[in-house]
């Protein structure tokens, strides 16, 4: 039998439990072009929370009664599609799910002998193209800059300040407790680390970033976002990648009051979206593959297991309670 968790109820601020149903199917038969895959991980994103309201978005809304969206790696068990063989691990957009049918289109090959399968769903999948790409593409990162990262401790605002630390940059995290904080500063090098839950943000801000920041990468929104606007030098970037602080709110979303900083300062402020580098991500898995053997990046999955935990897990995305890439095992061993 093949447990698959549905979405049944779009939900108005946070997703609970009804939100989704557990229910256990045949495991379907393959036709042909088709490929059959045993799936072990699925990935946890804040996306997620979007992907599930009705309006008008970057992607489809999901549909109510269809399989919960989410990245998946695993192992293809049945092939009448000649571009993959049984045997193969591959990762692409299952859903949540421990059996997934694919016709193969966004789905591509990864090799666990070469790294840990949530990998390819963490630092190399679709949270680190975004780390990637939004800091190197969209945020132009140079040399000699000063970048602030919020949400530094997660799955893509830790990839994000390494990168930036790389290419020569100070970089300063924004995450919540002191745990986390001394994870961003200590294992991932960051040059310091503000704690939003203890710490006075604004003025904590001016201190370790006395002569403000090139490029803000968002990943939080909210207030956080006004504070970041105060403190911009001429001509810096801001990188709209997300705002997790807002996606469950019942009332208005709340945005920045003070955006005529960008205008006195000459600065951008820029939505990223990672589909739109898809024909690049062979590119950005091998320069972070890369980074990865020679000990320069450092990626965490924080795993969990049994699909019928997925709305407790998921609620880690919100609650803080998780470090670097939240994953959950969907399979029995």
């Amino acid at each position: 039998m093949n447990k698959q968790l549905l979405f049944v109820k779009r939900p108005i601020g946070a997703a609970d439990a009804a939100t989704w149903s557990l229910e256990k199917n045949p495991i379907p038969e393959i036709n042909e072009g088709q490929i059959l895959v045993k799936q072990h991980y699925v990935s946890l994103d804040p996306a997620m929370r979007g992907w599930m309201n009705e309006g008008k978005s970057y992607i489809a809304p999901m549909e109510i009664g269809s399989v919960m969206r989410a990245g998946s790696v695993g192992e293809v068990i049945a092939s009448k599609n000649q571009k993959f063989d049984v045997g193969q691990y591959v990762a692409g957009t299952g859903g949540v799910q421990q059996y997934a049918v694919s016709d193969g289109k966004g789905f591509y090959q990864v090799d666990p002998k070469l790294a840990p399968l949530p990998m390819y769903i963490g630092t190399l999948g679709m949270p680190g193209m975004t780390a990637y790409f939004g800091i190197t593409e969209v945020a132009k990162v140079k040399e000699g800059e000063t970048v602030l990262v919020s949400g530094a401790a997660g799955a893509v605002g830790s990839i994000v300040g390494q990168v930036a630390k790389i290419k020569g940059c100070k970089v300063v995290g924004i995450a919540g407790g002191p745990d986390k904080c001394r994870y961003v500063v200590e294992e991932l090098d960051f040059d310091a680390c503000i704690d939003y839950k203890n710490e006075n943000v604004a003025s904590r801000f001016k201190e370790v970033c006395p002569k403000g920041i090139d490029i803000y990468f968002d990943n939080v929104g909210g207030e956080i976002l006004e504070i970041a606007l105060t403190r911009l030098r001429m001509h810096a970037r801001i990188v709209i990648c997300g705002a997790i602080s807002q996606y469950n709110t019942k009332t208005k979303i709340k945005g920045p009051s003070n955006y005529l900083s960008l205008l006195v300062n000459r600065a951008s402020m820029t939505g990223m979206v990672v589909f739109d580098y898809a024909d690049r991500y062979k590119e950005g898995a091998q320069v972070l593959g890369g980074w990865l053997a020679q000990g320069k990046l450092k990626s965490r999955e924080d795993v969990y297991e049994g699909i019928e935990n997925f709305p407790e897990t998921y609620n880690r995305l919100f609650s803080g309670d998780k470090m670097g890439k939240l994953v959950l095992k969907v399979i029995e061993d």
